[in-house]
């Protein structure tokens, strides 16, 4: 089984918002999303998750990440702090092991924007690349989805747990990031414009897939939401198998604690330690 389950995307850094007055970021974000029935959809989310003004005024997301797989017999805890504009990012790596059986570990990962390193190098897992942002990434749904480059594709309305939702299919022009092949479908609450969950696709280091392709999809709950720093966010999430519009068994579960979008973000941290194992994006 292919240990890699969630879709890096790095998208294009978006340069650093204004000190003060209008941001043209905010603006440019309301416009674009704004002009089609699936972008306002994914605005309505955003404003019920704290806007895209909080969002753009965050300086960094922090949090300690806690995520196990059990079909890849995968556990591990990071506390991890992002640059929100840049999308750098350096790892504190606690724990590593099994779901039934972690260790505690001293180990480092970051990425600099052209590669991802593992400090100390025997510390192979996981994946440093791969690991620097994803979990990043889908804690910070639905906010990165208001990047540039994206596609809004409005689904029938759908029922999740007994509630209505409206459906938006978030999809990436070709060669935005590493996995321009994924999609991401946002079950938005009709009540309360909030996320609760998402259905996802991993292309990772595959390429985009062929026209007539049939991804797997994953169900990922959003649940245990706290608003910090204006922000509203999950604290944990569960995964499932998604298939023929049934969910499948319990596939890998997250936590995230000690929530800040004001820490500061320390730039030496990227610096690649002597020794450390270095891994670059995937080709294709």
């Amino acid at each position: 089984m292919r240990p890699l389950l969630f879709g890096l995307i790095l998208l294009t850094a978006c340069s650093s918002p204004p000190d003060s007055g209008t941001n043209p970021l905010v603006d440019e974000a309301e416009s674009r999303l704004g002009a089609t029935p699936g972008g306002q959809i994914v605005l309505r989310a955003l404003e019920a998750h704290g806007g895209l003004e909080a969002w753009h005024a965050a300086p960094t997301s922090s949090y300690t990440w806690e995520y196990s797989n059990h079909g890849s017999q995968t556990r591990f805890k990071t506390h991890m702090v992002v640059d929100n504009h840049s999308r750098l990012a350096y790892h504190d790596l606690l724990e590593y092991g099994t779901p039934d059986s972690v260790e505690t570990v001293e180990a480092r990962f970051a990425w600099n924007g052209t590669e991802a390193w593992m400090h100390p190098p025997e510390q192979e897992n996981p994946n440093p690349m791969f690991w620097a942002t994803t979990g990043y990434y889908f804690s910070s749904i639905p906010f990165v989805l208001a990047d540039p480059g994206l596609q809004y594709e409005v689904l029938p309305v759908d029922t999740l747990d007994g509630r209505p939702h409206d459906m938006v299919r978030v999809s990436f022009d070709e060669g935005v990031g590493y996995s321009d092949g994924d999609w991401y479908t946002l079950y938005v609450d009709q009540e309360t414009d909030l996320v609760t969950a998402i259905r996802y696709t991993v292309t990772y280091g595959r390429g985009r897939p062929a026209p007539d392709a049939t991804p797997r999809e994953n169900l990922f709950y959003y649940q245990d939401l706290v608003t910090v720093d204006g922000l509203t966010v999950p604290t944990r999430f569960r995964g499932y198998r998604y298939a023929d519009g049934l969910r499948g068994d319990l596939r890998n579960e997250a936590w995230v604690t000690d929530i800040s979008f004001r820490r500061p973000f320390d730039s030496s941290r990227l610096a690649v330690p002597e020794g450390a194992q270095v891994v670059l994006p995937p080709v294709g």
